[in-house]
């Protein structure tokens, strides 16, 4: 489903989509008719504008949030420097995209999505990542320090957090490292209890940030001990 107040960039957006045979978009509509088609059409996957007049994409989000297996969704937007963006990450949005998206990116996007991974535009995601989790509004940057919490995590649970970073899903890391679905589910699990994490778009983002810190030496393991 695409919730944009954009007429045009909604359509085209939904005629690009339903051109994949393993892709429907039932309805295409703007913010104040969102949450009554959400709850009619019950989508996997929800694309939304943030900002739109009347009913505005944090609005939408937040009547979501009150479902209980509420759709995916990804953020679209214009603005590279959009301050909200973290604001609907932190909202339970799963990503977002940049509206000049090819539609090669759109698809692959809905995919991911659909399988439960998360998405970062790339041409954003350094935005996100600087401006995420913490940084404040007069920060500027990555920040230097590095994530002590990362510290808690075992070898195999780095390898799961950076694969995460690359947007991708349990069953993907999951052949990635040769782990079954439960498993690599375990081992996600276990990544956002020990770093304080809401959801796979923060620890994204911490891995991101962790990837730009400088580089901290891991606590040496004493012989003899387990």
């Amino acid at each position: 489903m695409i919730v944009d107040d954009e007429v045009l960039l909604r359509s085209c957006m939904q005629r690009i989509l339903e051109s994949e045979p393993d892709i429907d978009v039932p309805v295409a509509c703007d913010g104040p008719a969102a949450l009554e088609a959400i709850a009619a059409h019950r989508p996997d996957v929800v694309l939304l504008d943030l900002r739109m007049p009347e009913v505005n994409g944090f609005a939408v989000l937040a009547g979501l949030g009150a479902l209980p297996d509420p759709p995916a969704v990804a953020i679209l937007t214009t603005f590279l420097a959009d301050e909200d963006i973290a604001a609907a990450l932190s909202a339970g949005a799963r990503g977002f995209l940049l509206k000049d998206a090819t539609p090669q990116e759109l698809v692959h996007a809905v995919r991911v999505l659909d399988s439960g991974g998360t998405v970062l535009s790339p041409q954003a995601a350094r935005i996100v990542v600087d401006g995420y989790l913490g940084s404040g509004p007069d920060h500027h940057g990555p920040d230097p320090r590095p994530d002590t919490r990362l510290d808690s995590l075992t070898d195999r649970e780095h390898q799961v957090l950076d694969l995460l970073a690359e947007g991708l899903t349990n069953a993907d890391i999951g052949r990635r490292l040769l782990l079954s679905a439960s498993t690599t589910k375990e081992h996600v699990s276990a990544i956002l209890a020990k770093l304080g994490l809401a959801n796979r778009v923060q620890a994204a983002v911490v891995a991101h940030r962790a990837a730009s810190a400088p580089v901290r030496p891991r606590p040496p393991t004493l012989a003899g001990t387990r």
